[in-house]
């Protein structure tokens, strides 16, 4: 068939995809910017479609003759009005669907209960009817936490697992809660794509397990051969303080743990099992809790981890991409530069300057970076903990901590852009060349201020630049020459 997919960037896009592509499908995929999706290895079998779905002529483009329409798009953990932006979404949507002719949508929503809503939860159920009043057969289906290597649900129950061994939580941890893995949420998503028209509808689906949120982290514990965290209930942790706490502890930024906590406010349980009268269960039955955790270790131990939670969430609005104009235009912008010279091949090179960021870490003074990372938690930025999808690859739109991958031409050039809160717009650059029988590393961090502030912040910053850069500069070399081209 031929498929649409909105949403291909993303966590259960970026898995989605290649599996449409291996049953035979046609695809054409949606993104804000094509040069994300470069280093995704089905890049050049797609036909890619660039703009946002709040645009009529680019959402008409991804949906001209096509038969299966996948929605895997929100704007949760995004800057400004998410329900809005949702809501101006789906109706766009909703109206290039119905006039290229397509035969069924797909969307993927969430579990949840009868009664009032979440902001995020009753954003999802709009989204929803808006595609259902398209008039296309709708198929959607209502997930809660999706447990798979690198989403967001498995980082957050990760993160808060591994750093405190007793937690203060709130009363929803004894909420119940039925996850699904994510390879069963992939199954039943393929399956509805070739389903009968005839047979839309709203679906739940869910894994064979219903726990608390006690129960899974305990769970959790026991997978990664922790101690089991002792986890006191208090009243008193409102969903918004509980936010705060999710946020200062874990890799999920504040905008989105508000939405993601506020969701766990009530049970989370399949109501209806009609799913399986539509789409037998896969090879093997569902995915126990247990089985998905140790699969999701298992992915993170042998560094392949397909997509993340993180390269699909913006912290902030998105900055515009470097200026390549040498002379900035006029602008007002701040530069540092460095030039290192080493022995080591620039292969041996580049690999060490791939690695930077996540276990890695950042080559030079690591307590002030955890102390800059601290800080950028506090005031609601990514922090460090974000880590990396990889601890050997880098693609475009990847994050590495507190900044993501704007820029990657393997071997030759990284480019960086802050994620982090900063009164502007930030870039770190590396720059390998061959240099005689070794390499060299041109480093550059730019910096465009906002104002006074903007101006101030570089300012205070320049003694620290002073220390970290030039040590990051030497370790890289020192490293590349210890481990040379084996």
């Amino acid at each position: 068939m031929r498929v649409a997919v909105a949403g291909a960037s993303g966590y259960i896009g970026g898995r989605l995809v290649p599996r449409l592509l291996d049953a035979g499908h046609e695809l054409s995929v949606l993104t804000r910017d094509a040069g994300r999706l470069r280093g995704y290895p089905w890049a050049e079998q797609v036909r890619i479609v660039e703009g946002g779905l709040e645009d009529p002529v680019a959402a008409a483009e991804l949906c001209a003759g096509a038969d299966t329409l996948y929605y895997l798009v929100h704007s949760m953990g995004g800057p400004g009005d998410f329900d809005r932006t949702e809501r101006e979404c789906a109706l766009t949507t909703a109206v290039a669907a119905r006039d290229a002719g397509v035969s069924r949508l797909v969307y993927l929503s969430g579990l949840h209960p009868e009664g009032p809503l979440s902001r995020h939860l009753a954003s999802r159920q709009e989204v929803g009817r808006i595609l259902r009043s398209s008039g296309v057969p709708l198929f959607e289906l209502q997930a809660g936490l999706v447990i798979g290597s690198g989403s967001a649900s498995f980082e957050m129950i990760r993160h808060l697992t591994d750093v405190l061994p007793v937690m203060p939580a709130p009363r929803w941890v004894r909420n119940r809660i039925q996850p699904i893995a994510v390879r069963d949420a992939l199954h039943y998503l393929l399956a509805v794509g070739e389903a009968d028209p005839a047979q839309a509808g709203t679906y739940d689906i869910g894994g064979p397990d219903v726990l608390t949120y006690r129960e899974m982290m305990r769970i959790y514990a026991d997978a990664a051969g922790l101690r089991r965290p002792r986890i006191i209930a208090l009243p008193v942790l409102t969903p918004w303080l509980a936010a705060q706490w999710v946020n200062l502890v874990t890799p999920i930024p504040r905008t989105l743990a508000i939405p993601l906590v506020e969701s766990l406010q009530h049970d989370c349980v399949m109501g209806e099992r009609h799913i399986d009268d539509l789409v037998t269960a896969p090879e093997g039955g569902l995915t126990g809790y247990r089985r998905s955790v140790d699969l999701a270790l298992d992915r993170l131990d042998l560094d392949s981890v397909e997509t993340s939670w993180a390269t699909a969430h913006a912290v902030d609005q998105p900055a515009e991409p470097l200026p390549s104009d040498p002379d900035w235009a006029g602008r007002t912008v701040f530069v540092d530069r460095k030039e290192m010279r080493s022995s080591a091949s620039p292969e041996a090179l580049w690999r060490v300057v791939v690695a930077i960021g996540g276990e890695a870490g950042w080559y030079s003074l690591p307590h002030a970076w955890r102390l800059r990372g601290l800080l950028d938690k506090i005031v609601g930025g990514a922090g460090l903990t974000r880590g990396r999808r990889s601890r050997s690859k880098l693609r475009a739109g990847d994050v590495v901590d507190f900044w993501r991958v704007e820029e990657i031409e393997e071997g030759r050039l990284l480019r960086l852009r802050a994620d982090m809160r900063v009164p502007g717009q930030a870039w770190l650059e590396f720059a390998v060349e061959p240099d005689g029988t070794g390499s060299r590393c041109i480093q550059r961090a730019v910096f465009f201020p906002r104002g006074l502030s903007g101006r101030l912040y570089w300012w205070a910053m320049v003694p620290f630049h002073g220390t970290i850069f030039p040590g990051m500069s030497r370790r890289m070399a020192e490293r590349a020459e210890r481990e040379g081209d084996a």
